[in-house]
Parts: structure tokens; C-alpha cells; sequence
């Protein structure tokens, strides 16, 4: 008899019962299963940059070190072989739809039940696509909206996690440090950045990442230039 699949995926998400839940959802998808747990979005990074052969993430939308969409951004940027089922409270049709545009493969509101839950995680591992039946993916972006999401997905991994950082009013000398690269390379990707988004501060960056959010990313930002 073939032996079954062996599956690995992160739960990621800030809240232990919620993941706790999670974890009850997929164990009882798998004959075997290697799930992690992470609670912050550097966990995330960690547990992926450790060992990339990761057949599913379940991404929060709101959890430290990320803002609205940017987590899924940065992981479908850096990581586009692992699929990213995108776990939020936040069931809105339209930041479903701009999770789905930004190349998640499947919204799963968190209101669901775990059967439901199951149904859904099941078909995303399967190669499908899964959200809510009762949300149209097709209603229609303003164009101003469309052309932002165009020139967000122009940015490269690095120049997102600058972005967030922004967000958070981080100087270029913290998100050096933080990024273990030089001040000269942090302004060479807030320049690039500014340029794919069409703006000319840094201030108009976050401002315009925010309008595709859903409310969470502070429209402040350092204003060093």
C-alpha cells in the first residue's frame, strides 16, 4: 500500500487559540502532517527561510511585523512556489478580492467553522481556489485603485518589507539595522519605491499602500526623505 503524503505548513497568526483551532482543522485533513506555528510575521520569514518546502501557509492579515496586505505581498514575492491561504476577520468583499488579486490562493473568513475550514484547506491543497461562494471576485476596481495594485506588485521582496517598515516611521538607519544592509541600500529601495508607486515622499508611499488596506497601516510615516 503507498505510503500517504507528508504535508508541512505554517500557521501564522498572533492569537494561540485561533491558531489552536487551526490546528484542530487541518490535523484532521492529514494522515500526516508537520504543522508549525508562528505569531509573528519574522516566525514566518524564519521557518520559511529555514526550510522553503512548505506545501501551505495560512497567513493572518493583521499580526506583528505586518500590515494589511503586505505579508501577503512579501510572501507571494519571495516565495511564489508556496501557496498562501490568507485567515482574517476581516470577510469585507473588497479586501477579499485585493487578497486574491495580490495572489492568494484561497480567503478563508474566520468566522467559519472548522468542517468548513477543512472543506476549504482541502481544496487549496488539491490545486484549487477557495472563498467564500457568497463573494463576486468580479465586481469591478475603480481604475485609480487598479493602476496602485499594478504598481504594488512591481515592487520586489525587499523594497515591501522597506515599505512596512515605513509605515511603522522607522528612519533609514532602523530599517538598516534591521535589514542588516546599509543606509545607502535603504535609500536605493525608497527611491525605487517611489518611483513604481509613482509618488514623492515617503509619507505619499505609506498614504497610497494604505488605500488598498484594510484601515490598519498608519497614514504617518518619518519624514526623512
Amino acid at each position: 500500500m503507498a505510503e500517504s503524503p507528508h504535508y508541512r505548513l505554517v500557521i501564522a497568526d498572533d492569537h494561540p487559540l485561533f491558531r489552536g483551532a487551526l490546528r484542530e482543522a487541518v490535523s484532521g485533513l492529514f494522515d500526516r502532517a508537520e504543522i508549525a506555528e508562528a505569531g509573528t510575521f519574522d516566525e514566518v520569514t524564519e521557518l520559511l527561510e529555514r526550510d522553503g518546502d512548505v506545501d501551505l501557509v495560512l497567513l493572518d492579515l493583521a499580526m506583528p511585523g505586518i500590515r494589511g496586505f503586505s505579508g501577503l505581498m512579501y510572501l507571494r514575492a519571495q516565495y511564489p512556489a508556496v501557496p498562501v491561504i490568507v485567515v482574517s476577520a476581516n470577510d469585507d468583499p473588497a479586501a477579499i478580492r485585493r487578497c486574491m488579486d495580490f495572489g492568494s490562493s484561497g480567503f478563508i473568513p474566520k468566522t467559519l467553522g472548522v468542517d468548513q475550514m477543512r472543506e476549504a484547506i482541502a481544496a487549496i491543497i488539491k490545486g484549487g481556489v477557495w472563498t467564500p461562494p457568497d463573494v463576486d471576485l468580479k465586481a469591478a476596481t475603480d481604475a485609480a485603485t487598479a493602476e496602485l495594485m499594478t504598481r504594488m506588485t512591481r515592487l520586489t521582496p525587499q523594497q515591501v518589507r522597506v515599505l512596512m517598515m515605513l509605515s511603522e516611521g522607522l528612519l533609514n538607519k532602523q530599517i538598516a539595522y534591521q535589514l542588516d544592509v546599509s543606509e545607502a541600500t535603504v535609500k536605493a529601495h525608497v527611491s525605487a519605491i517611489l518611483q513604481k508607486l509613482g509618488v514623492e515622499s515617503r509619507t505619499q508611499a505609506v498614504i497610497a499602500a494604505s488605500k488598498l488596506d484594510t484601515g490598519q497601516w498608519p497614514q504617518t510615516a518619518a519624514a526623512e526623505s
